[in-house]
């Protein structure tokens, strides 16, 4: 059996080019970059998400923003096998297309939107179509998981909330506070997303979602895209792949089969997983999910959960 296609709902390319204009994604630099387009192809990708992440010490301000969006633009859509990916039309014509990739773009942290909604509507109008409200730290709209004081959402970020659902915008719970997480599943009136989260049960880090949590995503109808990140994956060093796959098993047993996709993080960390350094080794957490479900049930983990929740949620 061959590979099969592959989602993934996270990766920080975008910083990276941002960091350091002299990159390019062709994959000339697969030594500075674990996303690069020859890793996709290796992949059988399908469909990537692009996170716009401007790091603490730049300017919290659109103009990073823009920078990023315009890197994307510039660096990544002008290859001809990148698809921008903005509504579910394009969804529908990607899923009848083969060799070529999907493109979407999410805002991680809306520090530089300064609480103006205007910004979420540019954002929309540039094609941004998920949006996590903080990265770690605190902002005008909610607390992160690292704020101590553990706040919730804010009037501002609320409002945020309420645009990004009219407009079509995905929200994404990642990196937001326990009590900011419950704030938004209040104030959604859409399914909402965890696009780079494992569970705290196995594995105690506040960057991951309590049983509960996990539970009210589900049922709320949304996504939860198990990472990469190994302090996420386990507290033991190394992580490797059985130490991922313990995490989808256990969104399993909550009912999660056909709600869970994956969110790499790649470009965002450090260390890797041993086995998953970059998308041209996912076929060893394919073979390792391939010993233990069904072909069908993998090939929703990696492509059906996602592109259909996409095909439902994206605007028309």
């Amino acid at each position: 059996m061959g590979n099969l296609r592959k989602v993934d709902f996270h990766c920080d390319v975008l910083w990276k080019l941002l960091e350091n204009p002299a990159l390019t994604f062709n994959g000339g630099d697969q030594r500075n970059l674990d996303v690069t387009l020859p890793r996709l192809k290796q992949a059988d990708s399908i469909f990537q998400t692009f996170a716009i992440y401007i790091p603490e010490r730049m300017d919290k301000t659109m103009v990073p923003i823009l920078q990023s969006i315009d890197l994307f633009y510039r660096k990544v859509l002008t290859h001809p096998e990148m698809a921008f990916i903005r509504t579910s039309r394009d969804i529908l014509a990607l899923r009848q297309q083969s060799g070529v990739i999907g493109a979407m773009l999410s805002l991680e942290g809306a520090d530089g939107l300064q609480g103006d909604p205007a910004m979420v509507r540019i954002l929309f109008a540039l094609g941004v179509r998920a949006a996590g409200l903080t990265w770690n730290n605190a902002n005008w709209a909610a607390d992160g998981v690292l704020e101590t004081r553990g706040g919730g959402l804010t009037k501002k970020g609320r409002a945020f909330v309420e645009e990004c659902n009219r407009l079509g915008i995905l929200l994404d719970v990642s990196h937001l506070s326990d009590r900011a997480f419950w704030d938004m599943l209040q104030v959604s009136t859409k399914p909402i997303i965890a696009s780079h989260s494992n569970c705290r049960f196995l594995c105690p880090h506040p960057r991951n979602l309590e049983d509960d949590q996990i539970k009210a995503l589900l049922a709320g109808g949304g996504l939860i895209g198990v990472t990469y990140v190994p302090q996420f994956v386990s507290s033991r060093v190394p992580a490797g792949i059985a130490d991922v796959l313990r995490h989808v098993e256990r969104i399993c047993e909550f009912g999660g089969v056909s709600q869970l996709m994956f969110g790499s993080d790649f470009d965002g960390i450090d260390h890797h997983v041993e086995g998953l350094t970059h998308p041209g080794e996912l076929h060893q957490l394919q073979d390792a999910l391939l010993a233990r479900y069904p072909e069908e049930v993998v090939k929703a983990f990696f492509e059906t959960n996602a592109l259909d929740f996409l095909a439902k949620h994206l605007p028309h």
